[in-house]
């Protein structure tokens, strides 16, 4: 069984942090965003993960090739000359999606964070009979979002409404698609869009259906959506009784441990420390004492020394911050 994951460009949204790798190699809960969903297609039976990308392919894979030893999986990428939105980079990569066996393949955006109830759909699909499935997930406000129509006994997706003025249903497109390989034939070698071009033809025949996922639901693409993922990640594992989870008197709420991580006597990690809603990059270091918070971001190489405040700083890489940043700015 194959897949593709939908990596995209530049990540000009979580700068500074794609300043010094791809998107989908910033880390998330101690990883790269894009290992954790390679790690659960993998355990739900993939063979081949193909990265549909137009931005630094070759570090991507320099960097992939030891997990791809470690997990047993083969990734390859599918390179677009320009971009191709989010249905053209399928028709890019159709040589390296169809094979004589005739399975479904699953797409992914790779913005988004979830359990990944990859086995449940795979079974949700072969029951519906239909040509695509697609995964929705309930919001609060659907009137900010695309709304997915959906005969709730069946899943059979009716049609699709952009930000609907009138309450027309609170699910949308979660970014987990699995597709019989005859969709391809559906889609050009060209700039497209699946959610607006290719879906709603799907719909309009009765071929498509959604599968309501379980669980929580993110896409991480930017700062303050990150750090909200990161939260619904946390709950997620302690939720299980995640060994993963750090535990110990100096341990307070949940709280993940790299094994590199060095944690001195006498330190308390927690939601209650110094680092709220922020992010911060590899080799980086917090002074005593500091206090950083308000969707500050500091790049690779950054230290903030003692005493100091920040107030949703955005810092470039290779900086040293030797005064308060009192109000949201970027220093350079």
């Amino acid at each position: 069984m194959k897949a593709l994951i939908l990596v995209g460009g530049f990540g000009t949204r979580l700068r500074p942090l794609t300043l010094s790798v791809p998107k989908p190699l910033v880390d998330f809960a101690n990883k790269p965003m894009i290992l954790h969903q390679i790690e659960a297609l993998k355990a739900i039976g993939v063979t081949e993960v193909v990265l549909a990308i137009n931005y630094q392919p070759e570090v991507m894979l320099n960097f992939l090739k030891d997990f791809e030893k470690k997990l047993g999986i083969k990734i390859t990428c599918s390179q677009e000359t320009e971009p191709l939105g989010t249905a053209g980079p399928l028709a890019l990569a159709r040589d390296k999606l169809i094979d004589d066996s005739g399975e479904p393949f699953f797409v992914l955006n790779s913005d988004v964070i979830s359990e990944y109830p990859l086995k449940q759909m795979i079974e949700f699909h072969k029951s519906h009979g239909g040509e695509a499935s697609i995964m929705v997930t309930k919001v609060d406000e659907p009137s900010k979002y695309g709304v997915v129509v959906m005969e709730e006994s069946t899943g059979q997706v009716e049609r699709f409404v952009e930000k609907p003025k009138l309450f027309v249903g609170n699910k949308i497109n979660a970014g987990i698609y699995l597709l019989d390989p005859s969709v391809l034939d559906r889609i050009e070698l060209r700039p497209t869009s699946i959610e607006k071009e290719v879906f709603p033809n799907i719909a309009a025949e009765k071929k498509l259906f959604a599968m309501v996922l379980p669980g929580f639901w993110m896409d991480i693409g930017q700062p303050r959506d990150y750090i909200t993922g990161l939260r619904l990640y946390l709950d997620s594992l302690k939720k299980k009784s995640s060994p993963k989870l750090a535990s110990g008197p100096h341990i307070i709420g949940n709280v993940l441990v790299d094994e590199s991580a060095k944690i001195g006597e006498g330190c308390l990690i927690g939601p209650d420390v110094a680092i709220r809603a922020s992010i911060i990059g590899w080799h980086s270091t917090v002074g005593q004492w500091a206090r950083v918070e308000n969707m500050t971001i500091l790049g690779e190489d950054v230290h903030v020394g003692d005493e100091i405040y920040s107030n949703g700083g955005v810092v470039l890489p290779h900086k040293e911050i030797k005064s308060s940043i009192l109000k949201p700015e970027i220093v350079m």
